[in-house]
């Protein structure tokens, strides 16, 4: 008589993993010391206290991992706790095939193994025992020795995207980090007014709260236009949005603000490095409304509200990014003819901060339509002023 009660599968792979997906994993990065002296590195999503007495954690590896083949025969391995910030160096390290640490700061664990210099804790273990499950192998680690040197919030993968936790009172100190860009942006608040009520538009000031995310810190509104940016919403970084931030970072930054779109072609990618040097020569960006009008701006609106008034997954986030990122606005940049009639979406300008980082913008939008170059210029020249105002309050 069989005692085989398996019960038969009535989903996919791919429900599998969607349905595991919904629970947020930590990241960590095992590595060790090859009995040749090589540097070994990899990155996991499974790694779990197990056992208080005696100390013991796990983590579970692929089968196929090569790097595993190699760590198993190691005398000891090095646990890192993954932060927050630490994304690029982790993809960094999970792309390589070999070198993994090459490029990355660390420094040696009690048992000689690397710890990565940003991690938020390290945890020295060896291997006490290998069970086979499945796809993967259950690595219990017997802990020897362990220390948090970083306490900051931790990396998570969760839904198919990386990100990090943020409580009710890390939100409370970042709305505190950007006081000084409330006060500038409303010390500038009569000239900000009538710069909405002359040109007839909407004027937004924002201010970056971390390289993902604005705040709206000032807005005006003109007769007539609507309200698209209320003071303190939330708006995300992702192309087109951010690039008077982005202008004055880092290639590897402005690498990640790229990757945020789905699969951006070369032209997109390349008319939006084009876009970050216009930045820096002219300070200030132009978007021209195609042939629909303003209502190309409609999905990028809806996608912003959507964005500001929920608690979004990383899926939900993705979404939102991708329908920003295929609006049909015209950011080609062109020279201005003053005699050439223009339909205007938006202008933004770069504002410093206190600490003369570029980390403020100011925005003016909803304009109005069909107008000559000359009045374009016009406007330009009147934000201008008004950045020189909000700096000379920074400063």
């Amino acid at each position: 008589m069989s005692t085989n009660t398996s019960t038969p599968q009535k989903f996919d792979p791919k429900t599998f993993r969607n349905v595991m997906g919904h629970y947020p994993t930590g990241v960590a990065i095992v590595t060790g010391r090859a009995n040749d002296g090589d540097l070994l590195a990899m990155v996991v999503g499974t790694f779990s206290s197990v056992s208080l007495d005696p100390p013991l954690v796990s983590f579970m590896p692929m089968k196929s991992s090569k790097t595993f083949a190699r760590m198993r025969e190691c005398s000891s391995l090095c646990i890192n706790i993954v932060g927050g910030e630490q994304e690029e160096e982790m993809l960094g390290i999970a792309r390589r095939w070999e070198n993994k640490l090459d490029g990355v700061d660390w420094y040696m664990s009690p048992s000689g193994d690397p710890v990565l210099k940003n991690a938020i804790a390290w945890i020295d273990t060896s291997i006490s025992s290998i069970i086979e499950a499945g796809d993967h192998w259950i690595t219990l680690c017997e802990v020897h020795d362990m220390e948090i040197t970083n306490p900051v919030s931790p990396l998570l993968f969760f839904q198919g995207g990386y990100g990090s936790f943020v409580g009710t009172s890390l939100i409370a100190r970042l709305s505190h980090e950007i006081l000084p860009a409330i006060h500038a942006a409303h010390s500038a608040g009569n000239s900000l007014d009538a710069l909405a009520q002359t040109i007839g538009c909407e004027v937004s000031v924002f201010a970056a709260v971390s390289e993902d995310e604005f705040a709206t810190v000032f807005h005006a509104l003109a007769p007539g236009a609507t309200e698209e940016h209320s003071f303190a919403s939330r708006l995300p970084i992702v192309p087109p949005i951010g690039d008077t931030y982005m202008f004055n970072k880092s290639a590897e930054v402005q690498e990640r603000w790229f990757r945020k779109l789905n699969d951006p072609s070369e032209e997109i990618l390349e008319m939006h490095r084009k876009r970050l040097n216009l930045v820096k020569e002219n300070m200030y960006l132009i978007a021209h409304l195609p042939d629909e009008g303003s209502s190309a701006y409609e999905q990028m609106v809806q996608a912003s509200k959507e964005y500001k008034n929920a608690r979004l997954t990383p899926a939900d986030e993705r979404a939102i990014h991708q329908l920003i990122g295929s609006t049909t606005v015209d950011y080609k940049q062109r020279e201005l003819m003053d005699d050439k009639r223009y339909n205007i979406g938006s202008i933004v300008f770069p504002v410093k901060d206190p600490n003369c980082d570029y980390t403020m913008t100011l925005r003016i939008g909803q304009l109005p339509q069909n107008v000559p170059g000359s009045t374009v210029t016009h406007w330009i020249d009147l934000c201008r002023e008004i950045v020189k105002e909000i700096e000379r309050t920074n400063s």
